[in-house]
């Protein structure tokens, strides 16, 4: 274990009582400090530090372990830094490389944030780093004199370097470091820039409605995973309003999208009930067009659930309850996932764990059918989609995508592009040749190298098994010549071996389910899906078993047909690469704006895979965005192969690495602030007039 969180959460409290185990967005403070750990890629091991059963109990059920915590350190004069140390002292094994310190009063915790600070330690950037949000803010002491500035100088906000203000979110330090000065700060010291919207630290009973009323605006739209959905009708189905004719006949409008998002639902295996409190036939007719139960004419809501929840056989903590105003409250209490409309009740908003942006009528149920969908094995969700395929829809496209952690790095936005030196086949079955190209890709600074793996009497089509081939070996069939050159487990032994020693991560293009396991045994770091894969279900589910990075290249792939491929991959260890399979490339064809219409379609981070020659398109590729470039490498394009004249050689390779991390560095941060090199010919150019 190199990373560990430890989470302080003792019982007292003297702002809030129990302020740990109160709820922002329907979630425990405490559970919600855990669930950012757990989904954070470096974190590899969450602890709640506790003195209190309930605590202990809520922790454990988002799935930390607990250390109790002695009654000395558990007042409020006990530093989180006794918490922390207690909690290593007392965990087995080894002691981490790095401890974070989590804290449960910061209810926006985003893991890619953590990620990046543990990155800055890992990497040897800092030895200690704090979470911090940019400020401009003049700040005074009490007896009036200026603290970081001069009040006889107000220089403009475009003018002044940012300060930082500490969050209290969360510590990323080295254990060693800790444990020699027993504080959180110590040798270099570096903040983590998080959101202003994350920075609400909840201390006061005023601070804990700020972060209840931001929560529906700030938390990230996460699948929601249950196995049924109930909601209550008007108001949700509906905009709340009725229509009454001159018969005092009612109607109201509902949403088509809605009725696709129940049947996608019960396609799926999920659940659905519909509770009302009135007896009216349009809710009946509705729910008939539905094909779903509905229970009407309640005086207690909650009895007629609890009593659905007993038949079914459902536990209440696997079902989500959609509602819009008071009556739905008891309900609420009940699930797991309680679910407001963006107009419902103030009450009904705070007592919710997710607020949906569709109202009531307009998509609500489609929208929480959709993030319960996302939540559901690919085999019910390829049941689901067969009559009605929709297009993916992703849990990250408001914000960045989370970078993914692939080996020895992370790949997404904020982190160096992630360069993979395609080997493929141009080893030409000689291991002597992948250990030179390894050497080149390693030299040339890339942090990757790919090769394709096959199980010829799979691959090869019939037609051409018995083709006769002229090869560097001699004449030989078309079977013969791909046996030739595929590297089995001794090879791979090898090459994992000789690729540890330069420090550089290697996976593969698997082409067929046995090549999957085959790379399982040999424990790639991830997995490649070649683009002439992209419609190889079976292939793409065997990797989508495996919990591995999956890098989906898209060349001559339709939008459906990508959906199709990324509603089996899942899109949590996701990065999907722009190319175009055209060997060699023409400029023309290159279209590299699709990389910006992928990020935004699928919110997972997104590269490019280049087949052109020369340089320009994948320098390009980087200043618009791609997390990660591949382009296929040879010690001599000569060489025999049918890939090796699209590859760059060694030079290409330094080339295309120096200039990418030139690149990086130029693109900068978009703050605008006058740098040290322009004071001189500021001094001496600038005209200021009236």
């Amino acid at each position: 274990m190199r990373v560990l969180a430890v989470v302080p959460a003792r019982g007292g409290s003297v702002g809030v009582p129990l302020k740990n185990l109160e709820k922002v967005g329907g979630v425990p403070l405490v559970a919600r400090a855990v669930d950012a750990c757990l989904r954070a890629e470096l974190v590899d091991d969450v602890v709640v530090s506790t003195d209190h059963e309930r605590i202990a109990e809520v922790a454990e059920g988002a799935g930390a372990r607990v250390v109790r915590r002695p009654a000395e350190l558990s007042g409020p004069a006990a530093s989180s830094e006794s918490a922390v140390l207690h909690a290593l002292s007392e965990i087995a094994g080894e002691a981490p490389e790095i401890v974070v310190l989590v804290q449960c009063t910061s209810a926006f915790l985003d893991p890619r944030d953590l990620d990046a600070a543990v990155a800055k330690v890992l990497d040897g950037e800092a030895d200690s780093v704090f979470s911090g949000t940019e400020t401009y803010e003049f700040v005074w002491t009490g007896a009036g004199h200026g603290v970081n500035h001069d009040p006889a100088v107000r220089p403009r906000r475009q003018d002044r370097e940012p300060d930082f203000r500490e969050t209290g979110a969360f510590y990323v330090m080295r254990t060693e470091g800790l444990r020699e000065r027993g504080h959180r700060f110590f040798g270099k010291v570096a903040v983590q820039p998080v959101p202003a919207r994350h920075a609400v630290e909840i201390d006061t009973p005023e601070d804990l409605e700020i972060a209840r009323a931001l929560a529906p605006f700030v938390d990230e739209p996460l699948p929601i995973d249950v196995d049924a959905v109930v909601t209550d009708f008007d108001g949700v189905h509906t905009d709340d309003r009725a229509f009454v004719d001159s018969d005092g006949r009612e109607m109201v409008a509902v949403s088509r999208s809605d009725g696709m998002g129940i049947a996608l639902l019960r396609r799926a295996g999920v659940k659905v009930l519909v509770l009302s409190t009135e007896r009216n036939p349009v809710v009946a007719a509705r729910a008939a067009k539905l094909g779903v139960p509905v229970v009407q004419g309640l005086g207690a809501k909650d009895v007629a659930l609890r009593e659905w929840l007993a038949a079914e056989g459902l536990a209440p903590e696997r079902v989500a309850y959609v509602g819009n105003d008071v009556n739905d409250l008891s309900c609420m209490a009940i699930v797991g996932w309680p679910v407001a409309v963006p107009d419902a009740h103030p009450r009904v908003r705070a007592a919710a764990r997710v607020v949906l942006s569709a109202p009531g009528g307009a998509g609500a149920v489609r929208e929480l059918s959709d993030r319960v969908l996302a939540a559901r094995p690919a085999a019910s969700l390829e049941t689901a989609s067969a009559a009605a395929p929709a297009p993916v829809t992703a849990s990250r496209h408001l914000g960045q995508p989370r970078p993914v952690r692939i080996g020895r790095s992370l790949v997404g936005p904020g982190q160096p592009v992630y360069v993979i030196g395609e080997i493929g086949i141009n080893h030409n079955g000689d291991v002597d040749i992948a250990r030179k190209l390894i050497d080149v890709a390693a030299d040339a600074g890339c942090q990757a190298v790919k090769f394709q793996k096959r199980t010829p009497e799979i691959c090869v089509p019939l037609e051409q098994r018995d083709q006769i081939r002229q090869t560097p070996w001699g004449e030989m069939t078309y079977m013969e010549y791909k046996i030739r050159t595929e590297f089995g487990a001794d090879e791979y032994a090898h090459i994992a071996k000789y690729c540890d020693e330069r420090g550089i991560d290697w996976f593969a293009s698997p082409w067929d389910v046995p090549s999957v396991d085959f790379l399982e045994d040999m424990d790639v770091v991830a997995h490649k899906v070649a683009s002439a894969s992209v419609t190889d279900h079976e292939l793409l589910r065997a990797l989508a078993a495996t919990r591995k990075p999956v890098i989906l290249s898209t060349g001559m792939s339709t939008l459906e047909e990508i959906d199709a491929a990324v509603e089996i991959l899942g899109t949590e260890r996701l990065v999907m690469m722009h190319a175009t399979s055209t060997y060699p490339l023409p400029p023309e064809e290159a279209n590299l704006r699709m990389i910006t219409t992928l990020q935004q379609r699928y919110g997972v981070p997104v590269g490019y895979s280049g087949h052109e020659r020369g340089l320009q398109i994948s320098l390009a590729a980087v200043t618009l965005g791609a997390v990660t470039v591949e382009r296929h490498i040879t010690l001599d394009r000569a060489m025999w192969g049918s890939d090796h004249a699209a590859s760059l050689e060694p030079t290409g390779l330094d080339h295309l690495v120096r200039d990418i991390r030139i690149i990086e560095t130029a693109l900068g941060d978009g703050v605008k602030r006058v740098y040290p090199g322009e004071e001189a010919p500021r001094a001496r150019l600038r005209r200021v007039t009236a």
